[in-house]
C-alpha cells in the first residue's frame, strides 16, 4: 500500500477536528487471531483509527477505518476499539462521529468478527438518544456494516465513493449494477432516506462540523448558543413570495439567513433541517411545494400534499430534537394526502408515525400556517389539537376541513351552479377562513408574514422553561 492509502484514515480526521487536536487511543492494537495466516500478516490500528479530538473546541470522538489493513475489514479486535470508544463517550457526554471505508466483516475471525460487530450495535442502542451519532461513508459499507449509519442519528455520503448497501447490486433478483446501483450516493440519498448529505469527501467532512456546532452534545446538555447578531426583530418583507419553497422561507427566518437542511433528496415535499433563532438552535419541518432552479423556475411541483416519505422524514426529525431538548418550528402548507398506490402502501403509518412524533414531543412546539392547512393533515403537522404550544397562522391563510368548493359540492350534491357557488363562498367566509380558526383558539394569532421572525423567536424564548410530563410507561409502540 502507499503511503497515501495507509494515511488516509489518518487524513479524514486531520481534515474533520481542529488542526493538532486529535488524540489517538489503542494506537498499539493489533489483531489477536492467527487463523489463515494471519500471524504473519502486519495489523497496525487493526484497520481502524480510534480517539479524541475537538470541533470548534467541542470534544467529539472519532473512529475511521483504515483500508490498507485488511481491507478495512472488522475483526474482534477492530470492533472491540469502537466499542471502547463508545464506552468513553457515553462516560463523557461526547458525540461520536465514525468515518466509514471498509470492506465488511473480516473472515479470517468470522463469530469472533460477528460477536464484536453485535456489540457494536448494543453500543450504537445504548447511545441512541443519549449522545449525537454522526456517519460519514467514504468508501464501502455493506453487508452488517450498513446497520452502522441505520442506528445512527445523521450520515453523510462521499458522492463519488461512498458505496451503501445490504444486499450488493449485482445481488438483487433483476438487477445489475449497470442497471440500477442501489449502492450509490444518489439512490441512497433519494430513495432510502437514510443519507442527510451528499459531496465530496472535503464537503461530508466539511457537514459535519457545521452540524456538530450547531447540535448539543448529549441529552442533558444546554444547547449550543451563537450570539447573535441578527436584528431580532427584523422584518422579512415578500416572505409570501418564497411561492411554496420552505427552503427559502427558513432561509430568511433564521438569524444571518442560515438554514441547514437534513435528507434534501428524500421525500422532497417535506424539509427538514435547523437554523438558529436568537442564537439558538431550533428544529425545522415544513410542508413544501415547490423546488426550484437556479433561476428561479419550478422544476419540481408537489402540489401541496403530504407524502409518506415526507412523512416519515419529518417524524425522525422531531423524535431526535426530542430527545435532545431542541424546539421545533414547524410550517404547515398543506392540502392533504398524497394519493397514488406507492404512497397509500404506507401513507396511514406514515401519518400517524408523525402525529405520535408531535404529540409525543415535550420539547417547545411552534407552529406557522404559511399557506394551507386542511384536513387531517394539517392536524398531523403539530396542530393546536395534537400538543403545538403556540399556533400563529399568516393573514392570507386557509385552515379547515377541506377547500371551500369541494366542500361545497359533497355537502350540496344537487344544488345548481348559482347555490354551488353561493355555498362555496359562505363555506369558505365560515370554515376556512383563518379567522374562524383564531376564534375557535386553533389559531393563537393571526400575523403578517414579514412579522414572522420576530413573532417566532418572542414565542420560544417564553416557552424556554417549559415543562410537560407524560404517562408513566415504558415507551410508547408507534
Amino acid at each position: 500500500m502507499s503511503n497515501a492509502a495507509q494515511n488516509l484514515a489518518n487524513a479524514r480526521i486531520q481534515s474533520l477536528l481542529d488542526p493538532n487536536s486529535f488524540v489517538e487511543i489503542g494506537g498499539g492494537v493489533t489483531a489477536r487471531n492467527t487463523d489463515f495466516n494471519l500471524a504473519d500478516t502486519d495489523t497496525p490500528s487493526d484497520g481502524v483509527r480510534t480517539g479524541y479530538g475537538v470541533i470548534d473546541g467541542k470534544l467529539v470522538y472519532v473512529y475511521s477505518q483504515d483500508v490498507s489493513v485488511l481491507n478495512g475489514t472488522v475483526g474482534e479486535m477492530h470492533a472491540r476499539k469502537i466499542s471502547s470508544l463508545y464506552d468513553l463517550a457515553m462516560k463523557t457526554g461526547a458525540p461520536v462521529i465514525g468515518l466509514l471505508d471498509c470492506g465488511g466483516v473480516r473472515l479470517q475471525e468470522a463469530t469472533d468478527a460477528l460477536h464484536g460487530l453485535g456489540q457494536i450495535y448494543q453500543r450504537q442502542v445504548m447511545a441512541s438518544g443519549v449522545i449525537v451519532q454522526i456517519t460519514g461513508v467514504f468508501g464501502a459499507c455493506g453487508g452488517g456494516m450498513a446497520l452502522f449509519p441505520a442506528l445512527t442519528d445523521f450520515t453523510f455520503m462521499a458522492q463519488d465513493s461512498g458505496r451503501l448497501f445490504v444486499n450488493a447490486p449485482n445481488a438483487l433478483d433483476g438487477n445489475h449494477v449497470s442497471k440500477c446501483d442501489t449502492a450509490s450516493a444518489q439512490f441512497q440519498s433519494e430513495e432510502t432516506g437514510l443519507i442527510d448529505g451528499v459531496g465530496t469527501e472535503e464537503e461530508v467532512l466539511e457537514q459535519i462540523r457545521r452540524l456538530i456546532v450547531l447540535l448539543p452534545s448529549n441529552n442533558e446538555d444546554d444547547l449550543p448558543y451563537q450570539p447573535c447578531e441578527d436584528d431580532l426583530n427584523r422584518a422579512c418583507p415578500g416572505l409570501e413570495k418564497c411561492d411554496g419553497d420552505a427552503v427559502a422561507l427558513l432561509t430568511q427566518l433564521g438569524d444571518d439567513r442560515m438554514f441547514m437542511e437534513t435528507k434534501a433528496a428524500y421525500g422532497k415535499d417535506m424539509v427538514t433541517g435547523f437554523l438558529r433563532l436568537n442564537g439558538n438552535t431550533v428544529g425545522c419541518v415544513a410542508n413544501r411545494r415547490r423546488v426550484y432552479d437556479e433561476e428561479g423556475n419550478a422544476k419540481e411541483d408537489f402540489g401541496g400534499v403530504l407524502s409518506a416519505r415526507g412523512a416519515e422524514k419529518a417524524a425522525e426529525l422531531v423524535k431526535f430534537c426530542d430527545a435532545f431538548h431542541i424546539p421545533v418550528l414547524t410550517l404547515t402548507d398543506v392540502n392533504g394526502f398524497k394519493a397514488a398506490k406507492c404512497s397509500e402502501k404506507r401513507m396511514a403509518k406514515a401519518a400517524g408515525g408523525l402525529t405520535y412524533a408531535f404529540a409525543n414531543a415535550t420539547v417547545p412546539k411552534v407552529n406557522v400556517i404559511v399557506g394551507k392547512a386542511y384536513g387531517s393533515a394539517y392536524v398531523a403537522m403539530n396542530s393546536k389539537s395534537i400538543g403545538a404550544d403556540m399556533v400563529y397562522a399568516w393573514s392570507i391563510a386557509e385552515v379547515g376541513a377541506m377547500e371551500a368548493p369541494m366542500a361545497a359540492k359533497i355537502m350540496y350534491p344537487d344544488a345548481d351552479g348559482d347555490t354551488w357557488k353561493i355555498k362555496t363562498v359562505e363555506y369558505q367566509a365560515l370554515q376556512s377562513n383563518v379567522l374562524s380558526a383564531a376564534r375557535r383558539g386553533y389559531v393563537d394569532l393571526v400575523i403578517e408574514p414579514q412579522d414572522t421572525r420576530k413573532h417566532v423567536i418572542g414565542a420560544f424564548e417564553m416557552l424556554y422553561t417549559k415543562r410537560e410530563s407524560r404517562p408513566d410507561k415504558k415507551h410508547g409502540t408507534v
